[in-house]
């Protein structure tokens, strides 16, 4: 068995193959693919390999193939970990609730398949189901992100007595969540129903009859510039009070990762979402998330350099001499 010094490389190598995963899932959204294989799991239109596939078939299937390479992978790095890591230990933690996320992940995606959630439907329950399969995958990257830093030397976190940093963090991981989904209602509303012109589009998204995905659809830049600037608070402040290289370079990473964001989501926008710009825009979805759980790690290690926040004054107030 490899030594545990190859965990974190092979880590590295795991998050970066479920990014893919999860940009080719996007993929399968954006080109209408997600019924490819019919309403059928875990085979392929009733075949364990599809003979003659269309299109949307072998997008569909290369993604299952994938997902399925990816819980591979995960199985046996879970138990690697277990192998090789101390019971209590954060990096075995970490690898097991990444298993359990996997297994929910795969789960949630042939419910979707099973109840023709895919494809053109446009239904409240698909809503819900991206919305939760969403959830469940920011919470995976997160858990593969954290075992990887605790496999390579980050202390393991400190809840208590981190105001104001931890609750900032807290309500940035919070307001990401919200933004990621209503980004994939905004994601589907374009794909389901394009515009001809950002004026057009304008006009759906006011429209009292147009359907509730394009209603709704005008909640993401406004939750992702409230967002912005809540992370870009954050970053700034975690890097002034936990004044350590690491928080510091990590701060830099999650302004840099958001200024990128916000970029890539404007000319999204004005180019009416193309396939290549969708994508982008989601794996970046995904590293602003992936940054500032990485933020998280090291401004709450209890070994983080701390700057003292002076305590408000107690005592009763006394006037000012004369």
């Amino acid at each position: 068995m490899p030594s545990p010094r190859a965990f974190p490389s092979v880590t590295w190598a795991l998050l970066a193959f479920t990014l893919l995963v999860v940009a080719w899932g996007g993929l399968v959204r954006a080109s209408h693919s997600g019924d490819g294989c019919g309403a059928n799991w875990p085979t392929c239109n009733g075949e364990v390999f599809p003979t003659a596939p269309a299109l949307k078939t072998r997008i569909e299937f290369t993604h299952r193939l994938m997902s399925g390479a990816s819980l591979l992978w995960v199985l046996a790095w879970a138990g690697w970990a277990v192998a090789r890591f101390p019971a209590r230990s954060h990096v075995r933690r970490g690898a097991l609730a990444t298993l359990g996320l996997m297994l929910v992940e795969a789960l949630l995606g042939a419910g979707l398949v099973l109840l023709r959630l895919v494809g053109t439907d446009s239904s409240v329950t698909r809503v819900v189901g991206m919305g939760l399969h969403l959830c469940t995958t920011f919470a995976l990257l997160a858990a593969i992100l954290l075992t990887g830093l605790w496999a390579q030397g980050t202390a393991r976190p400190r809840l208590s007595g981190q105001r104001p940093v931890g609750p900032l963090l807290w309500a940035s991981l919070a307001a990401l969540l919200a933004v990621g989904v209503t980004g994939a209602i905004a994601a589907l509303g374009d794909t389901l129903f394009p515009a001809r012109s950002l004026h057009e589009g304008f006009l759906q998204d006011a429209s009292p009859t147009a359907h509730f995905l394009l209603r709704l659809r005008i909640l993401h830049p406004v939750l992702a510039a409230a967002g912005a600037s809540l992370v870009w608070a954050t970053a700034a402040v975690a890097a002034f009070l936990r004044p350590g290289h690491p928080v510091r370079r990590a701060a830099a990473v999650v302004a840099l990762a958001v200024s990128a964001q916000l970029l890539v989501g404007l000319v999204n926008l004005a180019l009416l979402a193309p396939l290549s710009l969708q994508l982008l825009h989601l794996v970046l979805a995904d590293v602003v998330w992936l940054a500032v759980v990485g933020l998280a790690a090291q401004a709450l290690a209890e070994d983080a350099p701390r700057l003292a926040v002076p305590a408000p004054a107690v005592g009763p107030l006394r006037a000012a001499p004369k």
